[in-house]
């Protein structure tokens, strides 16, 4: 540690002058000995005095600075020390001068950079603790293909709850579902759905028949190496939450329908019974023809709730691709951005029809130039997948993990039941349904049917 140096300050220069001016005293005074006790030629005597005064000047330098000397070595050592992370290290300088308010500077920085580390170490701490207890699954790979860190949702996720480190994305996603690994190889942020086995279902009777996920993903610069960073949050449990309080608004919205149409047509009713009693028949039509206009009304409105609430099974057929699609695009226009496969597909063809003109409907009111929507029917592993398109905003991720929640939406004059219709009709066939904001701009959503 640094002590407090003397009180009187000789600075560096005064010490040099004093030092220099002293050699100089020497050489004279041993000149003037050598020609008064010497009796010899001067021109002798000078170079001789010359050649002793050296050693006697090196010797004198030598121990004016050697103190300093052993105080840059010391100054090394302790910058060393610093590269490798150890501040511990503090200088000693006693006397009042140039150097001590050096070592003073240098003793302050270790200080501080202790007291820095210290507050490192204990946010790191801290911030290691939040990220292994979060519920969301983070996985961290580098841009050869390793995972360099994954949490404890990760591990229990991907690898029954043993370490990921160390291993290769490709060989971890060998074992995952398929939807997951589209989500992955999709890029950006998406929601997909994991079904479970007979097996999963009867050994866990407490869980879905399938689990709900948003998957969230980035790259970024660490240490000059790209890193990819995924995220995976589990929504079915918020999902349900979600659907019980919308289920408490739709009933809310119900009750709130009928009154106003109930409330009117009693009313009227008991009008025209009034009219009946007191033989006034002349208004009687224009009551019948507002009590018929709020009765279709009203019917309307159930029967729009009942669509979805009723679902029948499916009652699949064969269905040519080259003839399904492109007569949808008769009711609403789009792009085909692939050649359609020659193959057929046993679907419920006007359920299936449904649900593509829905998403359709809602990627031409996102935003996106009618030039933008796009429709592409591609086979993959498990079966068919159908991917719409647009060019509009996407989603953000509050509103794409409610996307899939009946009778939630944005619009203020939608039903929330486009999406969620979709979700009914492409689950009763066997397939799922997923949601990608895409890296250009805009969302895709996927069908995924058996086949």
């Amino acid at each position: 540690m640094n002590e407090k140096p003397s009180v009187w300050r000789i600075s560096l220069t005064t010490r040099f002058v004093l030092a220099g001016m002293g050699l100089v005293l020497l050489s004279l005074a041993l000149c003037w000995l050598g020609l008064q006790y010497v009796d010899s030629d001067r021109n002798i005597i000078l170079p001789c005095v010359a050649l002793l005064t050296l050693p006697v000047a090196y010797l004198w330098m030598r121990s004016q600075l050697r103190d300093q000397l052993a105080l840059f070595r010391a100054l090394n050592g302790a910058v060393i020390s610093y590269q490798d992370g150890d501040y511990s290290f503090g200088l000693h300088w006693p006397r009042n001068d140039e150097l001590a308010e050096l070592v003073a500077a240098h003793n302050e920085l270790g200080n501080t950079l202790r007291e820095q580390r210290l507050n490192l170490i204990q946010r790191e701490l801290l911030l290691d603790t939040m990220v292994q207890n979060t519920p969301v699954a983070m996985l961290l790979v580098a841009d050869q293909g390793a995972v360099v860190f994954a949490n404890i949702a990760a591990r229990q996720l991907l690898n029954q709850g043993r370490k990921l480190e160390g291993l290769r994305l490709n060989d971890i996603l060998s074992h995952v579902s398929h939807s997951l690994q589209e989500a992955i190889q999709k890029g950006g942020d998406g929601l997909f759905t994991v079904k479970h086995t007979v097996d999963d279902i009867l050994n866990d009777h407490d869980h879905d028949e399938e689990d709900v996920y948003h998957l969230a993903q980035r790259v970024f610069t660490l240490n000059g190496r790209d890193h990819h960073l995924f995220l995976l949050r589990h929504l079915t449990a918020e999902l349900r939450r979600q659907e019980v309080q919308t289920w408490k608004k739709v009933i809310r919205v119900i009750s709130h329908e009928l009154n106003n149409s109930l409330a009117p047509i009693a009313s009227l009713a008991h009008s025209a019974q009034a009219l009946i009693q007191k033989e006034k028949m002349e208004r009687l039509p224009e009551i019948l023809a507002t009590i018929e206009e709020r009765t279709r009304h009203l019917e309307d409105f159930i029967h729009g709730y009942a669509r979805f609430a009723k679902l029948p099974a499916p009652q699949c057929t064969e269905v040519a691709w080259t003839q399904f699609i492109p007569s949808l695009q008769s009711h609403i226009p789009f792009q085909l951005t692939e050649n359609l496969p020659d193959d057929v597909v046993r679907i419920d063809r006007p359920q299936i029809e449904q649900a593509i003109l829905n998403l359709l409907k809602n990627a031409h009111e996102s935003g996106s130039p009618a030039t933008g929507v796009s429709l592409s029917v591609k086979r993959i592993i498990d079966g068919w997948r159908i991917a719409i398109a647009d060019q509009g905003s996407g989603m953000t991720e509050t509103v794409m993990a409610n996307a899939l929640v009946p009778f939630y939406s944005t619009k203020r004059s939608g039903t929330g039941l486009g999406l969620a219709l979709a979700r009914e009709i492409v689950e009763a066939h066997g397939g799922r349904i997923s949601l990608n904001n895409r890296p250009e701009g805009g969302l895709m959503v996927s069908l995924i049917l058996p086949g």
